[in-house]
C-alpha cells in the first residue's frame, strides 16, 4: 500500500508497520541486518538519524521499496525550499 512521508515521525511509523508485515520482531529484524535490537527500536522512534543504507537495508529486510515522484501541488516546493 503506497504511504506519502513528510515528517521522521511517520517514517518511524512506516518502518514499524513494514516488519510487523513482514513477520518480524524487532530482535529478528535486528539479527538479519546485524544490528541491535535497541537500534531498531530507536530507528522506529526517531528516524531523524537513519541514513539511505540504513533505510534501504531495512526496506529490504521488511520487503518494501521506496518510490519518488513529484507532488500533485508544486506550491509545497516553494514553501519546502524557503526552508533550507
Amino acid at each position: 500500500m503506497p504511504q506519502v512521508i513528510a515528517t521522521i515521525g511517520q517514517m518511524g511509523h512506516v518502518l514499524a508497520a513494514g516488519r510487523k508485515r513482514a513477520g518480524l520482531t524487532q530482535a529478528q529484524a535486528a539479527a538479519r541486518l546485524g544490528i541491535s535490537q535497541s537500534r531498531i527500536s530507536t530507528l522506529e522512534r526517531d528516524s531523524g538519524a537513519l541514513t539511505l543504507d540504513q533505510l534501504l537495508a531495512l526496506f529490504g529486510a521488511y520487503g518494501l521499496q521506496l518510490l519518488v515522484q513529484d507532488r500533485p501541488d508544486n506550491s509545497l516546493i516553494e514553501a519546502n525550499e524557503a526552508e533550507w
